[in-house]
């Protein structure tokens, strides 16, 4: 049987660029003894020859690059001539060595409103504005910023967004914030379920502050990388635990190989490539590699 198949490979980050490093490429084929092994270059098109085509042209890929997670795919090859294929990659949240943030004059207007009015943020009591920005470490303030993208670009019942009802912080951390807000977000919340912007959800993972009770819990329709908010009051003060859940979105999105990710908890670095590639979301930071 002629191996007269080719395979030309573009490698991209979710930005559309270019890898730009070597990668460990693995090819199987499903039905032949046809196994190769190569490493190459990813900052131009990686070129395979003498593979088989169809109507035997099915093959699994696996590319593993340094600093991207590993991603497994089937591609299969015509009978002659050159297969194109595309692939992008997610980032390998351990493989970043530094993280490039806006600075804090360049923030949107209603980021810059919520954090001058948090001055009580647990562990970061007294700060606020410019120097609670700048105080937070780089999983805190990428969190932020996710949620702050996805929140404001959440659309309500009212054809408000969801940001601008955040009133104050009261805590951060990598995958979720809490805010004091009112209890207007919760009925526009609720009202905005029968219009399918957002549907109710377990808050099972999300416990209410000492006095507060449970209020309910929902999130937007996205498939991946959707936005929960799930509220707790007391009295007339109302406070929401706001989140992004992954659902599996590396592994979907990506085709991220599966044993990469068991046991892997969500990082906010996860976020930010299944907003820029799948959401079309940009949080406004770059990951240098």
């Amino acid at each position: 049987m002629d191996k007269d198949g080719q395979l030309r490979l573009k490698l991209f980050n979710v930005y559309g660029e270019l890898l730009g490093e070597s990668v460990d490429i693995i090819l199987r084929h499903q039905n032949l003894t046809d196994n190769r092994v190569a490493r190459a270059p990813a900052s131009k098109r990686i070129h395979i020859k003498d593979l088989y085509g169809a109507p035997q042209g099915l093959y699994r890929i696996e590319v593993d690059p340094p600093s991207y997670l590993p991603i497994s795919q089937f591609v299969n090859l015509e009978a002659s001539g050159i297969t194109d294929v595309e692939i992008t990659f997610p980032i390998d949240p351990q493989k970043v060595k530094s993280v490039t943030f806006p600075a804090y004059q360049d923030l949107p207007g209603d980021l810059k409103k919520l954090l001058e009015n948090s001055s009580e943020v647990l562990g970061f009591e007294g700060k606020s504005g410019e120097v609670l920005y700048n105080a937070l470490d780089d999983i805190r303030k990428a969190g932020l910023l996710n949620i702050f993208k996805k929140a404001a670009n959440t659309l309500l019942r009212n054809e408000k967004h969801v940001f601008p009802y955040f009133q104050k912080l009261k805590e951060l951390r990598g995958d979720r914030f809490f805010a004091v807000t009112s209890k207007e977000l919760r009925a526009e919340t609720k009202n905005s379920v029968a219009d399918r912007f957002f549907h109710p959800a377990p808050g099972l993972l999300h416990s209410p502050p000492a006095g507060f009770t449970d209020a309910g819990s929902f999130k937007t329709e996205d498939h991946y990388g959707n936005l929960q908010l799930s509220f707790f009051t007391k009295g007339d003060d109302c406070v929401v635990d706001v989140d992004i859940d992954d659902a599996a979105g590396l592994g979907h999105v990506f085709q991220v190989l599966r044993n990469t990710l068991t046991g892997r908890p969500t990082h906010p670095y996860d976020i930010h490539e299944i907003f820029v590639s799948y959401q079309k979301l940009d949080p406004g930071y770059r990951f240098v590699v």
